[in-house]
């Protein structure tokens, strides 16, 4: 797939994969192995960013991944997160889509809100968010009928 159909047709919460289709090398080039790991990856979508205007430069349209979190003893001290642009050049999958019934916890309301939590239930979000400090949170159920129009038009995962 391409970058513009994740960010037209992927349902915030899926896991998307990212590819060069370069062969992977070795475990012993470190190197090389990591820069093969920067354009072959996987990540969460908690994020669309539509086409803007600064000034004079028009930005192409984004979608934004969770790729990884670093931390210790249950502290996150970095959060690792990729846009791309829906003109890149890399592949696109869409590995896992957000269960029916799901809930996705969003920062705030709007356009630019960010997926910050996916939970398995209404009950589970809401104890999750009274432990994590998001003043302005949405929750959102992920509906059945959002799985099955990507289904009935082709893009099952």
């Amino acid at each position: 797939m391409s970058a513009l159909s994740i960010f037209e047709d992927a349902p915030i919460g899926s896991i998307v994969g990212w590819s060069d289709d370069t062969p992977r090398p070795p475990e012993r080039h470190r190197k090389k192995l990591s820069a093969w790991q920067n354009n072959n990856s996987k990540g969460r979508l908690i994020a669309r960013q539509g086409e803007r205007n600064s000034g004079n430069v028009v930005l192409a349209a984004s979608f934004t991944l969770h790729e990884a979190d670093f931390g210790a003893g249950g502290v996150i001290a970095i959060r690792v997160h990729r846009t791309f642009s829906v003109d890149s050049a890399l592949r696109f999958t869409i590995e896992e889509r957000p269960a029916p019934g799901s809930v996705r916890v969003f920062d705030r309301p709007g356009e630019n809100a960010q997926l910050v939590h996916l939970a398995s239930h209404r009950a589970a979000a809401e104890e999750w968010l009274s432990r994590h400090g998001y003043p302005n949170a949405v929750l959102e159920e992920v509906s059945a009928d959002e799985v099955a129009a990507d289904i009935v038009e082709g893009r099952a995962a």
